[in-house]
C-alpha cells in the first residue's frame, strides 16, 4: 500500500488501513518535509478549522478537548500525536512528490516515480495506491493580477505563503476576498492592532458558531469514546439538518443567518449590501465565525466591510470601481485555492494515460477504468474527515475481499452513460471549483456513481452496503481466460 500525502486523511488513511488490514505494509509519500498537510502548510494569524473539531477528529480517536472550532496549531499536534500514537509517523517518506503512477494489468501493481529534490528519482512498485492529497495546490494559491500590483508602496501577501515577521500593529490592511479565509484573517488581524478592512467583489453567507461545545462540557465526566460518539452524531445531524433546510427552504435559512449577523453588528450596518449573496445558501460553503468575531471586530470600530469591485492598485490602497479610494499599509489577497487532482501526478494505465475529466466517480472515491486505485474527497457540506474515515474503511473492506477471492485487482466499470448524465463531482458554484472542475472525474446519476453530500447514505453504502457492485475483478493466474470466467459483479 502507497498512500500519498501525510496531512489529515493521509495519516487518517494509514491508521485505519493498520486497524483493517494489519498484514497489509503502508507506507506514506509526502512531498513536503513535515507531517500535517494544510495544518502544517498554512501559517496565517487565526488559522482555525471551519468545521466543528468532533467530526473533523478521526472516527477512532476522540477528540478529547471541548473547543469545537480549534486553531491550526492544535489541529497540527492531534495529526502529529495520532500518527505517533499508531507508528504511522514512521512510515512516512518526506519530501518524496510522486509524479507518475503506471498500472500493469500484467504485473497487477502500480509502479510510482517520486521526484526526492537533490537526491534523484526513483521508483517504488504497490498492489494499491490511495491519494490523499486534497484537492488544491499546496505550492501556490489562486492570485489574479491586479491593475498598478508594482505602484503599491507596502507588502502584498497572499494567505498561502505568510510570512513570519510581517507586523500589522497600528497599519491599514485591506483583506481581499469574502471567503472563509478573509472572514478568518479580518478579526485576527484586528486583535494584533490592525484596522482591517475586508474588501469583497461579492457577499457570502456567515454564520455564527460557537467555539465551545456546552454539550461536550456536561459530557466530560462521561467515558470519552461516548461523550465523543453523542457529540459527533449531534453535529452530524445538525450539519445535515442546515443543508437540507438550505436547499428546500432558502428564504428561511436566509432569515436566520441574516437574524444571527443583524443581532451582533452595529445599528445601520448595511446587511442588503455586505452580507446578502445573490446565490442560495449552500451553493457555496457557508463561513463559520466562532463566537462571531467578525461581527465583534466590525462592532468595535477596528474592523469594517466594502462591498466594490477594484479598479487598481496605487501607492497608498486601493482605488475602487465606484471611485472611492482604501487606504493601506499591507494587502492580503485572501482570494482563493487552485484545484490540483491527485497531487499533481499523472496516471496511466496499460500505457494509457488517464485523463481524470473522462473518467467517472465511483463511490466518490474510484476513477472508472483505474484499477486499485483510490482517492480521498471529504463532504464539501460537512467535515472532510466524516468521509475521509468511511472510504478509508472501505478500502479495508475491499482489500479483505480480494484475498479472501484471490483477485489481485478491482476495476470500476461504468454503465453506458451519455455526456447529459455526467455532472460535475463538486457540485458548488464556488470559484475555485468552477476553475478547476475540468481536473477532476464526473459523477454519474445514481448510486454507485453518484457522490452523495450526505453522511448517513454514505454510512450505509460504505461500510454495509454491497461491496462489488460495478466493479470487475481480476487474477495475474488468468489474463486470458474466457470472458465468462472473468467476475463482473454490477
Amino acid at each position: 500500500m502507497l498512500v500519498v500525502g501525510a496531512g489529515l486523511s493521509g495519516v487518517g488513511a494509514a491508521c485505519h488501513l493498520h486497524r483493517e488490514c494489519p498484514d497489509k505494509s503502508v507506507i506514506i509519500l509526502e512531498a513536503r518535509e513535515r507531517i500535517g498537510g494544510t495544518w502544517d502548510l498554512f501559517r496565517y494569524p487565526g488559522i482555525r478549522s471551519d468545521s466543528d473539531m468532533f467530526t473533523l477528529g478521526y472516527a477512532f480517536r476522540p477528540w478529547r478537548s471541548t473547543r469545537a472550532i480549534a486553531d491550526g496549531p492544535s489541529i497540527l499536534a492531534y495529526v502529529t500525536e495520532t500518527a505517533r500514537a499508531y507508528g504511522v509517523d514512521r512510515e512516512i517518506r518526506f519530501g518524496h512528490r510522486v509524479t507518475r503512477a503506471e498500472w500493469s494489468s500484467a504485473a497487477a501493481r502500480w509502479t510510482v516515480t517520486v521526484d526526492r529534490g537533490g537526491a534523484g528519482p526513483v521508483t517504488m512498485t504497490c498492489t494499491f495506491l490511495f491519494a490523499c492529497t486534497g484537492y488544491y495546490r499546496y505550492d501556490e494559491g489562486y492570485r489574479p493580477t491586479f491593475v498598478g500590483e508594482a505602484d503599491f508602496a507596502g507588502p502584498v501577501v497572499h494567505p498561502q505563503h505568510w510570512p513570519e515577521d510581517l507586523d500589522v500593529d497600528g497599519r491599514r490592511v485591506v483583506v481581499i476576498g469574502s471567503g472563509a479565509t478573509a472572514v478568518t484573517l479580518v478579526p485576527a488581524l484586528a486583535d494584533q492592532g490592525a484596522h482591517v478592512t475586508m474588501l469583497q467583489r461579492s457577499p457570502s453567507y456567515i454564520a455564527t458558531v460557537p467555539s465551545i461545545d456546552k454539550t461536550a462540557e456536561r459530557l466530560r465526566r462521561w467515558p470519552a469514546r461516548l461523550a465523543f460518539a453523542l457529540v459527533r452524531w449531534k453535529y452530524v445531524l445538525t450539519s445535515m439538518v442546515i443543508f437540507r433546510l438550505s436547499r428546500r427552504q432558502p428564504e428561511r435559512m436566509k432569515a436566520m443567518l441574516r437574524r444571527g449577523a443583524g443581532s451582533r453588528l452595529p445599528v445601520g450596518f448595511d446587511l442588503d449590501t455586505h452580507l446578502t449573496p445573490t446565490y442560495e445558501p449552500w451553493d457555496q460553503r457557508l463561513c463559520a465565525t466562532p463566537d462571531g468575531d467578525l461581527f465583534r471586530a466590525i462592532r468595535s470600530g477596528s474592523a469594517d466591510i466594502v462591498t466594490d469591485g477594484i479598479d487598481r492598485f496605487t501607492p497608498g490602497g486601493v482605488r475602487l470601481t465606484s471611485g472611492r479610494h482604501l487606504d493601506a499599509d499591507v494587502i492580503i489577497t485572501a482570494t482563493g485555492l487552485n484545484l490540483l487532482a491527485f497531487g499533481g501526478m499523472e496516471l496511466v494505465v496499460d500505457d494509457r494515460v488517464v485523463d481524470p475529466s473522462r473518467t467517472v466517480a465511483y463511490k466518490g472515491m474510484m476513477m472508472s477504468g483505474v484499477p486499485n486505485f483510490c482517492l480521498t474527497l471529504g463532504y464539501t457540506n460537512a467535515s472532510w474527515t466524516l468521509k475521509a474515515d468511511l472510504v478509508a474503511r472501505y478500502v479495508g473492506r475491499l482489500l479483505r475481499y480480494l484475498d479472501r477471492r484471490g483477485y489481485d485487482s478491482a476495476t470500476p466499470v461504468t454503465p453506458d452513460l451519455t455526456p447529459d448524465q455526467l455532472t460535475p463531482l463538486i457540485d458548488l458554484q464556488s470559484g475555485y471549483v468552477r476553475r478547476g472542475a475540468q481536473l477532476l472525474p464526473k459523477q454519474g446519476p445514481a448510486t454507485p456513481w453518484r457522490l452523495h453530500q450526505n453522511y448517513l447514505r454514505d454510512l450505509w453504502m460504505l461500510r454495509w452496503g454491497p461491496l462489488t457492485n460495478g466493479l470487475t475483478f481480476d487474477r495475474r493466474s488468468s489474463r486470458k481466460r474466457s470472458d465468462h470466467d472473468r467476475l463482473r459483479v454490477r
